[in-house]
C-alpha cells in the first residue's frame, strides 16, 4: 500500500463532471419519476416546467425534453401493463405545449412509489455490477 503524504493548500479533487440524461438510463430515470410523483394530480404540467424543475434540482445533471418525455411514455407503458387503461398518466399536446397528467386517485401514490423503488434498485444493480466487474466484490 503507498503511503501519502499531506500537502498544505491542495485542493479537493473530488469534482462532478456534468452528466447528460440519456433515455433508458435508470440513474435518469429514477430523477424524472421521483419528481412526477410529487407534481400535481389531476391537472396538465408542462413538460417544460419538469424539465426545468430537473435542471435546477439536480445541477450536475443536463435534461432535455425528449429524454424526459420517453421516461414518461416508459410510465405510461408501465401504467397500462399494470391497470388496462391509458388514463392514469397522459402525455398530450395542448396550447401551452407538451403537458403530462397524472390521474388523481389513491393508486397513484402507492404506485408511483413502487415505480421508483424499481429504478433505484436497477441503479443500485448497475453500481453492483460496476463493481463487480473492476474487481471490487466477490
Amino acid at each position: 500500500m503507498v503511503t501519502l503524504r499531506d500537502v498544505s493548500g491542495l485542493p479537493d479533487p473530488d469534482i462532478q463532471p456534468p452528466v447528460v440524461a440519456e433515455s433508458g438510463d435508470p440513474f435518469a430515470a429514477v430523477r424524472i419519476v421521483h419528481l412526477l410523483a410529487r407534481i400535481p394530480r389531476g391537472e396538465p404540467v408542462r413538460l417544460r416546467d419538469v424539465v426545468d424543475a430537473l435542471n435546477a434540482r439536480w445541477l450536475g445533471w443536463s435534461f432535455d425534453r425528449g429524454v424526459v418525455a420517453d421516461a414518461i411514455v416508459q410510465l405510461q407503458a408501465n401504467w397500462m401493463t399494470d391497470y388496462r387503461t391509458v388514463d392514469g398518466i397522459r402525455l398530450e399536446l395542448d396550447a401551452y405545449g407538451q403537458t403530462v397528467t397524472i390521474e388523481n386517485s389513491s393508486r397513484v401514490d402507492p404506485w408511483m412509489t413502487l415505480q421508483v423503488r424499481a429504478l433505484a434498485d436497477a441503479c443500485h444493480e448497475r453500481l453492483r455490477a460496476f463493481a463487480r466487474d473492476e474487481g471490487d466484490l466477490p
